[in-house]
């Protein structure tokens, strides 16, 4: 396919990792355009929880979101009202004895890895959160977590990178990708460089990605104002959410800046059923009420579903993608999407422009070997 350039880069998504890109790029002085289907961050940008936090399930996704999150903070003075940026921090629970000697693990890792973080004892727990549970051990708490309101961030990105020169088209639907451009369903695009950022839909565009749609439940309360002031999550969260099991649920809540709190979280692979799981919605609304009681007499407003984007080893694909020139991939997020979209937007700059990165690419190079069996 041959089209005419109008664009050095074209962006095919503007979800939270499109536009991270398409902002990136469009700082470093390329014609970019943002390729959208429906409209800015909808998709799973939307339906997502907003987390920014360290994880350290390997050594890869510890460097990728410690390094994400740095870039979080240098980019917090152009962030505006809509992101409802809130330096919250992250309280991981331990339930028993074994947890609690696991925090002291994490506790080093991060540590390590300069990340600012404390092992709190069960009395201040309960002083730090008064509606937990009584009983429960201690947790580490991560001082530089923060949540953010995804859309509010994608579509203040996608500002930044229009303020530089960008276009965005929505109600554009790519139905195919192709050497230096994208074959939309009304016509042609061509450009140098060509990022697939589609999340879950990327593997439709680039046959071969191994992603595949993750599907998960949220709920959110009415307004419930201080009812919890950290995120509070179980330390049992990262066996459920990176462990490519067919269902799972996990204790996982954050505070709003609406005051209401937002309840999670499921996992489960069904395909694109999008319906809600009535049977796992109450089993993650029970693990939550579990650690906070009293949640249970708050009123549920709303609840839905939306599809992450998953890889059989639970790292992004950040990178070109060798078998088509001039595509690149960032894809594959799975629950950090949000986290990790400006580190992947860095990292595609940088490669893109010939530039050294700050960590390596190679662990998230979307022509890794990986396992062929997703469950």
């Amino acid at each position: 396919m041959t089209a005419p350039r109008s664009s050095d880069a074209i962006v095919v998504g503007a979800g939270i990792v499109g536009a991270a890109c398409a902002a990136a790029l469009a700082r470093d002085g390329w014609r970019v355009t943002i390729v959208e289907k429906t409209f800015a961050a909808s998709g799973t940008t939307a339906a997502g929880m907003g987390h920014l936090v360290v994880m350290d399930d390997s050594p890869e996704q510890l460097a990728l979101t410690a390094y994400s999150e740095r870039l979080w903070r240098e980019l917090e003075p152009e962030l505006d009202p809509r992101s409802e940026l809130d330096h919250c921090g992250t309280l991981w629970i331990a339930e028993d004895e074994r947890q609690l000697a696991a925090l002291s693990a994490k506790h080093s890792a991060y540590t390590a890895a300069g990340i600012n973080c404390e092992i709190v004892d069960d009395r201040a727990l309960a002083e730090a959160e008064p509606q937990l549970r009584a009983g429960l051990l201690g947790a580490l708490r991560v001082v530089d977590d923060s949540v953010v309101y995804p859309p509010g961030v994608a579509l203040r990105l996608i500002e930044l990178a229009r303020g530089n020169g960008a276009r965005v088209l929505e109600g554009r639907e790519v139905i195919g990708l192709a050497p230096n451009g994208v074959q939309l369903r009304d016509g042609r695009l061509g450009a140098e460089v060509i990022i697939n950022a589609a999340g879950a839909f990327a593997a439709g565009l680039t046959p071969g990605l191994p992603i595949v749609p993750r599907k998960g439940h949220l709920a959110i309360t009415d307004r419930l104002p201080g009812f919890c002031r950290h995120q509070l999550v179980e330390l049992g969260y990262l066996t459920s959410a990176h462990v490519m099991t067919s269902e799972s649920v996990a204790f996982n809540v954050q505070p709003r800046r609406t005051g209401q709190v937002l309840v999670g979280s499921s996992r489960e692979l069904v395909g694109w059923d999008a319906s809600i799981n009535r049977r796992i919605l109450a089993r993650m609304l029970s693990r939550a009420t579990a650690f906070l009681p009293s949640l249970s007499r708050a009123p549920v407003v709303r609840c839905w579903t939306g599809f992450r984007p998953a890889t059989p080893d639970s790292l992004p694909l950040i990178g070109r993608w060798e078998p088509m020139p001039g595509l690149w991939i960032a894809a594959g997020h799975e629950g950090l999407g949000i986290t990790t979209s400006l580190a992947t937007a860095s990292l595609l700059a940088d490669r893109i422009a010939g530039r050294p990165t700050a960590i390596s690419c190679e662990p998230f190079s979307p022509m890794r070997a990986m396992a062929a069996e997703h469950v």
